[in-house]
């Protein structure tokens, strides 16, 4: 089975080819276009100029990816149909839409976070066992939830307030690191001293698996206000490793909870080295018949590849959409 795969969601254009190769997933194309130079110049992103600049890649990487204008070596289509941003969203659902009704094709509607999960198959080395747990960690979501099953899942924690890639775009910007934050404060950490500031734990000893960090991130404004001195690099470093230490410790207390198989860490913010370090060392000691999984660093953020390894599943379940009813939803979840 080949499927096609779209992603729009937010500030990544993406379009993908994969196919299934015996149980085996084999990426035949995988094709990017980001706009983080041009949201940089207003701090953050913007839907309606994201949404104008998918529609000018869009089409150009479709022809890249080599796909005969009949689709007759395409056997469904995956489109990311939510959560995101409703302009962004639009433009990969609508395409999609299109190619499904000329071509004739099954339509599967992706839940973008499905996604992020699914970005671990694409390492068929090494694929989840089921039930596995899940930490799902980006700029919009910091969630735990229990995989029973493809497609069967269970919500186990979630964050109360800001997500933990949000909080890192918000200390990078109190800083004045610059945009997109996360991926340059967790650059600046490696120069500072990860223990030279004591901040909080956030929800350490709640006795669930629920997360907070908008008080973190006030406590590291008020500590740069108090102490102007201190490096930025021992702040980010310190800030950064009680984040990691809040999503270690409540991951590794679920497992001892939930028993699973495996450990998968997806999202945006799993291409953090430290995270990354953290949780598969603390699992290997106190869990070691338990798998950890994270995706390949390139496959970390958005793409078109994920989708389409969650759309193979789906269609292999005949989940598919009308692609004359379906919408974009920008609130659409996973459990």
């Amino acid at each position: 089975m080949r499927i096609l795969g779209i992603e729009s969601s937010c500030d990544e254009t993406a379009i993908a080819i994969i196919s299934d190769d015996g149980g085996e997933i084999v990426v035949e194309k995988s094709l990017v276009s980001s706009q983080i130079d041009i949201h940089a110049l207003y701090g953050g992103v913007v839907p309606e100029v994201a949404a104008r600049e998918h529609v000018s890649a869009i089409f150009p990487m479709l022809l890249e990816c080599g796909v005969s204008r009949d689709g007759h070596e395409i056997d469904a289509i995956a489109v990311t149909a939510g959560p995101g941003l409703v302009p962004a969203l639009r433009i990969g659902v609508e395409l999609a839409k299109t190619l499904a009704w000329i071509w004739k094709k099954p339509l599967v509607a992706a839940n973008h976070l499905e996604g992020h999960v699914y970005s671990v198959w694409s390492n068929t080395e090494s694929t989840p066992q089921f039930p596995a747990l899940c930490l799902l960690v980006s700029g919009g979501h910091t969630e735990l939830f229990l995989m029973h099953d493809h497609g069967k899942y269970e919500l186990v924690g979630m964050t109360r307030d800001d997500a933990a890639g949000e909080a890192f775009d918000k200390v990078a910007k109190l800083l004045g690191l610059g945009y997109p934050g996360g991926p340059i404060l967790s650059k600046t950490a490696l120069n500072g001293n990860p223990h030279a500031i004591e901040f909080p734990r956030p929800m350490h000893d709640s006795g669930d698996y629920d997360f907070s960090f908008s008080g973190l991130k006030t406590a590291v404004r008020v500590y740069r206000e108090a102490h102007p001195e201190t490096s930025v690099e021992d702040i980010a470093a310190s800030f950064q490793q009680a984040v990691v230490d809040v999503l270690t410790q409540k991951t590794i207390s679920a497992v001892k909870q939930f028993s699973p198989k495996s450990v998968i860490l997806s999202g945006g913010v799993s291409a953090n080295l430290a995270l990354r370090e953290s949780l598969s060392s603390t699992l290997a000691q106190h869990f070691p018949h338990v798998t950890f999984h994270a995706p390949n660093q390139s496959l970390s953020g958005d793409n078109a590849v994920m989708i389409a390894i969650a759309g193979l599943y789906r269609a292999k379940q005949q989940d598919f959409v009308d692609p004359l009813t379906l919408e974009a939803n920008p609130n659409m979840r996973l459990v």
